[in-house]
């Protein structure tokens, strides 16, 4: 009965990237526990699969369509007080994933026939601006986005609250490509400064990390890449 405290009646959470994976799971536990969920994610069928009370489309990186999409959240459920800022991508166009799986996949072909590779698995140097930038946009402005709107619904109405930044274990191991393990990183420390600042006002900020967990973003990585973290 203890666990009866932890229940979220009464309360009301949005969540990006709630349209599938982790982020749908989280809706859905959310939803389990008492709370009603707003879910917001680019795709709004996949938001309207996920058992949240209201879906809405949103793009994270554009603070317009964050700003719209919080309001909404509000206006039908006249309070806020859990933001889980869960959206993310790993790769984008002009990245150098292309490079870095080819390359990856010809070092292994190497290593299965000889037994060694010279081959060097690079992405930074196929990495251009558009690609870094997309996948930052989303994975450190998104969360920022959504921190900032969030706030300031709390402020103005005068209510305590929480903001959950998903986070990832690469941002510890450094695996990954180097705008995702960056984008993890910089969520660690945007959470710790929100944190700081937020507390006088009772507003809560927390990260979690979860390591690599099979989601639909997780279908788009080789086999060998997967093998590789789950070797480590």
């Amino acid at each position: 009965m203890i666990l009866d405290r932890f229940r979220l009646d009464g309360q009301v959470a949005v969540v990006t990237g709630a349209g599938r994976g982790i982020g749908k799971a989280i809706v859905q536990r959310l939803t389990a526990e008492g709370a009603q969920v707003a879910a917001l994610d680019m795709n709004l069928e996949d938001a309207q699969t996920s058992g949240a009370a209201l879906a809405l489309q949103c793009n994270v990186a554009d603070s317009a369509s964050v700003n719209a999409a919080v309001q909404a959240a509000r206006a039908a459920f006249r309070r806020l007080d859990i933001a889980v800022s869960n959206a993310g991508i790993g790769q984008a166009a002009n990245d150098g994933s292309e490079q870095f799986y080819a390359a990856m996949a010809q070092r292994n072909a190497e290593l299965a026939d000889k037994g060694s590779s010279d081959v060097f698995v690079d992405q930074l140097i196929h990495m251009e601006d558009d690609g870094w930038g997309a996948v930052m946009a989303v994975n450190i402005n998104g969360p920022f986005h959504v921190a900032r709107a969030f706030m300031r619904v709390l402020v103005a109405d005068g209510n305590p609250g929480s903001i959950i930044n998903i986070s990832s274990t690469s941002a510890q191991s450094g695996e990954g490509s180097p705008h995702y393990v960056t984008s993890k990183a910089a969520v660690i420390g945007l959470t710790r400064q929100l944190a700081r600042e937020l507390a006088p006002r009772k507003i809560r900020g927390n990260a979690v990390a979860p390591g690599p967990t099979n989601t639909p973003i997780m279908q788009g990585i080789p086999p060998e890449w997967i093998s590789s973290m789950e070797a480590s």
